[in-house]
């Protein structure tokens, strides 16, 4: 039996089509349409999910959605990324902004397609919605011709090379947006700056308590929920701005906490390796060698 809290599940692109009153798509894989053209009015959902991937700039929205625990405010041009099976909410205001245009494909439409498999590799689909892409005027109107590009195929007589030239369409929106968050990324700086201390100190904080001995490595998603990122966001800002990912920033902070023991105390190895939350002292043991190219035993013997 289906739990009332439960999200409503969207399986389709024709089911989105018909909940958005929108008429039958003419691909069951892939459709574009503008916000505009939205005449039905509805009462937004709770809770929903899309089985599908959704690409949308959205314009002039009063209304906030959810993702997890986050609220974002669509009160200007931005470009937002939905992957499949997503929780998200509808919270206040109307369920759909006035302007813009969106972009859904099923993942089935990529089948023998390389950018199938690449796909996943673009992490802005799994970002927050309050992470979405800032667009300045030029980035939106090349995003906006691309899509374009896509609606005009769409609206085309389907053939043979349909899918390819939409899928080739879709593959460079997906560059550029990779390029326009380095952008946004490089010059959210005094931001970014704030990011990077409090992360010096929630890692400074964990090593120099008994949480790590107790409760091992802090993961990259607990580093993120304290920060209110999504765990791929704060690693892609991270590699642009300091050229590491979250994981390598927590390995770094493992080093020099370690460096610190083996230079001030008498603890073994094992022991070192259990405070610094380490399961096994070889996987320690490794891991220093790897960051500093000597044991932790031959680090510890070039300060005597």
């Amino acid at each position: 039996m289906k739990s009332k809290n439960s999200p409503h599940v969207i399986n389709s692109i024709s089911e989105q089509h018909r909940y958005l009153g929108l008429p039958k798509p003419k691909h069951p894989m892939v459709s574009v349409f503008r916000f505009e053209n939205i005449l039905t009015e509805y009462e937004a959902m709770q809770n929903f999910t899309l089985n599908f991937y959704c690409i949308a700039i959205k314009k002039n929205f009063s209304g906030k959605l959810k993702y997890g625990q986050q609220y974002y405010d669509f009160d200007e041009g931005i470009l937002s990324f939905i992957s499949p099976h997503q929780l998200l909410s509808h919270t206040t205001g109307d369920p759909v902004p006035p302007e813009g245009i969106c972009l859904m494909f099923h993942p089935d439409f990529l089948v023998g397609h390389a950018l199938a498999s690449k796909i996943s590799t673009y992490g802005f689909f799994s970002y927050e919605l309050n992470e979405a892409l800032y667009l300045s005027e030029q980035e939106e109107k090349m995003i906006e011709n691309i899509l374009y590009n896509i609606e005009t195929e769409y609206h085309s007589s389907i053939d043979h090379f349909s899918a390819d030239v939409i899928i080739t369409q879709i593959e460079l929106l997906l560059h550029y947006s990779n390029r326009f968050y380095h952008r946004q990324f490089i010059t959210r700086k005094p931001a970014t700056h704030d990011l990077l201390i409090k992360l010096e100190h929630i890692l400074s904080d964990y090593f120099n308590s008994s949480a790590v001995s107790e409760k091992g490595l802090p993961t990259v998603q607990a580093i993120a929920a304290q920060l209110h990122m999504s765990p791929n966001y704060l690693s892609d800002m991270l590699r642009t701005i300091t050229g590491q990912s979250t994981q390598q920033h927590i390995q770094h902070k493992v080093i020099e906490k370690a460096k610190e023991i083996l230079t001030t105390t008498n603890l073994s190895v094992s022991e070192i390796a259990h405070q610094l939350g380490f399961e096994y002292p070889q996987s320690f043991n490794k891991l220093f060698k790897s960051k500093t190219k000597v044991s932790p035993l031959e680090y510890r013997k070039s300060f005597n």
